[in-house]
């Protein structure tokens, strides 16, 4: 699979009508002047990587020190099942909530 999210089958397969904003979205949360929370960071991930990968199929990360890996597979899988459409329109709410805090 591609390091770079966008370039997912999954992903590039899209036709939502809301890919170009999804896009958009994800590049200014990344040019945001503060960090969001990491309850934020944790819910964008999420929403983020079952909108460009689609449902989590991968073993939960066991590892004992490994817990920042197991946080963000748990939010990813807390959106099982979840359409691509819907992820992405979730991701934008937060993404738009975030920036427009930032913005103040």
């Amino acid at each position: 699979m591609s390091t770079n999210a966008f370039e997912t089958e999954h992903f590039k397969a899209w036709t939502g009508a809301d890919k170009a904003s999804f896009e958009e979205h994800a590049s200014k949360v990344h040019k945001l002047s503060t960090k969001p929370s990491n309850e934020d960071l944790l819910e964008l991930y999420g929403y983020f990587k079952q909108t460009t990968v689609g449902d989590n199929t991968t073993a939960r990360p066991g590892g004992i020190l490994q817990f920042a890996d197991k946080y963000k597979w748990d939010a990813w899988m807390k959106h099982k099942g979840l359409s691509q459409d819907e992820a992405a329109k979730k991701y934008i709410a937060v993404a738009a909530r975030l920036i427009a805090a930032d913005a103040k």
